[in-house]
Formats: structure tokens, C-alpha cells, sequence
């Protein structure tokens, strides 16, 4: 990565190894299917989805993975069989690199969040996935 701190998601990706790019392209390309209208944003150095205001994920390319985060307990506990495979640290799950990404589990990891999302102040509809 270079030197100079990513502003947008563009630059983040573009920031990362050629090998990496294609990836997290697949990884925002998800994120983005279940919530359309999210706002990108870097938070934490980390790609991040907004909606109303208020952040629903982020993702970070790592030297041998891709994290997600948060990956709260709850939300462990009910995808419990299809996070089984993977490792991860406190509130992330990590997907290998030299591993096909698991598209469809990022996007039920997302619907979870989503599930979770306590109410925005400004709007008080609840947060929903794009069905």
C-alpha cells in the first residue's frame, strides 16, 4: 500500500497489490448488492458502508485475507455452520486469499448486520436489505 492515507474506496482498492484488486472489487460489488444505496466512506483506514447515517460494515485487505467486521456474536451465533471454516478475531471473520471468497456468505453476513442495525435517530424506519 502506499504511503498516503485512501480518501475513497476507489483509492483504497487501487492502494492494495494487483493481485488483491480484483477481490475486494468482488467483496464491494456484494456489500453492494444487498445494500445499494449505502454511502462509501473509509472509517478506521477501512472501506466502510454508511446508510442513514449510520455505518453497516467494513471490509480491509490484509496480506493474507480479506476481514469483515463487525461480526458481532450474535450474529456469529446465527451463521454459525457456514462461519465454522473460517478464522477471525475479535467482532471480524477473515476469508483466506488463496481461497474462492465466499460471496454469498458476505452478503448474509451483511443482511445480519443489517438485522441488528438499531434504528437511525434522523429516520426511523428500521434498516433493510435490498431483497
Amino acid at each position: 500500500m502506499t504511503t498516503a492515507k485512501p480518501k475513497t474506496v476507489d483509492e483504497y482498492i487501487a492502494s492494495c497489490p494487483a493481485e488483491v484488486r480484483s477481490i475486494l472489487e468482488e467483496v464491494r460489488q456484494a456489500i453492494l448488492e444487498v445494500i445499494p444505496d449505502a454511502e462509501e466512506a473509509i472509517s478506521y483506514d477501512m472501506p466502510t458502508f454508511n446508510l442513514n447515517g449510520s455505518y453497516v460494515i467494513y471490509f480491509a485487505g490484509w496480506k493474507k485475507h480479506v476481514a469483515i467486521y463487525p461480526v458481532t456474536k450474535t450474529m456469529a451465533a446465527k451463521l454459525k455452520e457456514e462461519l465454522a471454516g473460517y478464522k477471525g478475531s475479535k467482532n471480524s471473520v477473515h476469508f483466506p486469499l488463496n481461497k474462492p471468497m465466499p460471496l454469498d456468505l458476505i452478503k448474509k453476513i451483511v443482511k445480519a448486520k443489517l438485522a441488528e442495525t438499531p434504528r437511525n435517530r434522523k429516520n426511523s424506519k428500521k434498516l433493510t436489505a435490498k431483497s
